[in-house]
């Protein structure tokens, strides 16, 4: 399939290891989950102000973080679905960004509103004009697991354009400094990431465009075209 091909193409300076199938291929996700098309409309992803008494963990509700224009992107190990085989494929952030120009973008949710109806499919339809401006790489990347990732680009449609990208356990997400804290949510999202775009060239951050929670405000594909 095309997502494959376009892996192969862009990583061809890198080695990109498989992992063993985490389900066997008649368990993997062939549909979106039915519950993700639920998530109430009016929920709000941002941060939220009050936290648990007994957290362990804080998390800043000010635009923050670790990382700043100038930095070298810290490395972690991405995952994916390889739609041909089912296998669980992983990929890291220095081989998606060392000697390329790179863009990363980042969702609170796969199948969450604003994530669906804009900004993926934003980054889908400028991805030839990002291109045209020297731009090698456009990845999502959201704390959710491969196959969920999987299940959401098939549900967007989604070909070579964007990679999509699980960061799972967070760990990039972390390294960054980028966490947002929707534990105390109804519906129970977790620790997930803030919203941002940034533009790497040779794994060095040229733009960071970072968003209070969820809000969708500065982070679209005609952001970085603009940067750009």
């Amino acid at each position: 399939m095309a997502t494959s091909l376009s892996v192969s193409r862009l990583l061809s300076s890198s080695a990109i290891s498989v992992a063993k199938p985490l389900l066997s291929p008649s368990s993997a996700f062939t549909s979106p989950i039915s519950f993700s098309r639920s998530l109430a409309p009016n929920l709000s992803l941002k941060s939220p102000t009050t936290r648990r008494k007994n957290s362990t963990r804080s998390f800043s509700t000010t635009i923050s973080s670790a990382i700043s224009v100038g930095d070298k992107l810290p490395d972690s190990t991405l995952s994916y679905l390889d739609p041909t085989t089912g296998d669980v494929k992983t990929v890291t952030v220095s081989s998606l960004t060392a000697g390329k120009k790179t863009i990363l973008f980042a969702v609170p949710g796969a199948f969450t509103p604003t994530c669906s109806q804009k900004h993926v499919p934003g980054f889908v339809s400028k991805a030839g004009e990002l291109r045209s401006k020297g731009v090698d790489v456009i990845a999502c990347v959201s704390v959710n697991d491969a196959f969920v990732m999987e299940a959401w680009r098939k549900d967007l449609g989604v070909n070579d354009e964007v990679m999509m990208l699980s960061d799972g356990n967070g760990e990039f997400t972390g390294k960054l400094g980028v966490e947002l804290d929707l534990r105390d949510k109804p519906v129970g999202l977790g620790v997930r990431s803030r919203r941002y775009a940034i533009l790497a060239e040779d794994g060095v951050v040229k733009v960071l465009n970072l968003e209070e929670g969820g809000a969708f405000t500065n982070s679209s594909a005609e952001d970085m075209l603009k940067a750009l």
